[in-house]
């Protein structure tokens, strides 16, 4: 991965925020290998994503504060995950209600799904005085956080790993947030999150216009591991478009989702295709999937 010398890629875990472009913080956790990301400007600072519980949200917390760069004005909620937004009201509540931005489908999941989410989070963690948060600023297509001095831009680029995939554009910093939509790594090694509601058939499309966006220089941070650049994202949208034309052209051969692991060589550990084989067969025209083989 190519990389401008003066730009810190690699982030220690648990280090605090970094600045990995001009006035750009990341902050690279241990637990899920999650990050959280500070814009700043002349009016305060933009939030992209809060981290998984009250108790870890607090951490970031100090952290903010500790950078000195002002009070936090906007918070962005890439998507509805629990180890990206189950942190909010902990910085809605110390910073007297800043607005949440999120996609629409976003903040449709976290009204009617947040409460059971948080419940099952609980099995595995300490979610103590942790409060699911529904945004208050949703949106359709695209919106923008005004910092005084520049323009946050918040787009949704399409479905992939989420309905609801935001991803957070800083032109003059030449930096984007990019959610999970990629990932560098995570719990599967860097393995896109193929969840139990990603799109694997428009993921690579909603990726071709992130990669639209993205210069040469381009610092991209992903929802997991070290940030990266545009000639990464290439080839993970290489990666996740092959899988999708697998799963399509096995689906008309008449193969069944529970029988594709076995019937192709994978790019990814087929432990981690297991829904994208089920979502991608649900999303196939009718027309495209033929009578299962004998």
């Amino acid at each position: 991965m190519s990389a401008r010398a003066d730009r810190p890629l690699d982030i220690a875990h648990d280090s605090g925020f970094v600045e990995v472009a001009d006035r750009c913080w990341v902050a690279r956790h241990r637990l899920a290998d999650v990050n959280v990301g500070v814009v700043g400007g002349r009016d305060g600072l933009v939030l992209v994503d809060t981290h998984s519980s009250a108790a870890t949200a607090r951490v970031v917390l100090d952290q903010v504060r500790a950078l000195g760069a002002g009070r936090v004005v906007g918070i962005v909620n890439t998507h509805a995950h629990w180890d990206h937004v189950l942190g909010t009201s902990t910085f809605v509540e110390a910073y007297d209600g800043p607005p949440v931005v999120a996609h629409e489908e976003t903040t449709a999941t976290l009204r009617e799904h947040g409460q059971a989410m948080l419940a099952e989070v609980g099995k595995e963690l300490d979610v103590t005085g942790t409060r699911v948060v529904v945004p208050d600023r949703p949106f359709s297509s695209v919106t923008s956080v005004d910092l005084g001095d520049r323009l946050v831009e918040v787009l949704h680029p399409g479905r992939g790993h989420t309905a609801g995939d935001a991803v957070v554009r800083v032109g003059d910093a030449d930096l984007v947030l990019a959610g999970d939509l990629v990932e560098e790594s995570g719990e599967q090694g860097g393995v896109p999150g193929f969840g139990d509601d990603c799109y694997p058939l428009e993921w690579p499309f909603t990726l071709d216009l992130l990669i639209s966006m993205l210069g040469p220089d381009t610092v991209v941070v992903p929802g997991h591991g070290r940030p990266v650049d545009r000639e990464f994202v290439t080839e993970q949208r290489g990666t996740i478009g092959h899988v999708a034309e697998m799963v399509r052209d096995l689906a008309g051969r008449g193969t069944r989702p529970q029988d594709m692991a076995a019937a192709a060589e994978w790019p990814y550990p087929v432990e981690a295709l297991t829904h994208a084989f089920t979502r991608a067969f649900a999303h196939l025209p009718r027309g495209a999937r033929a009578l299962p083989l004998l």
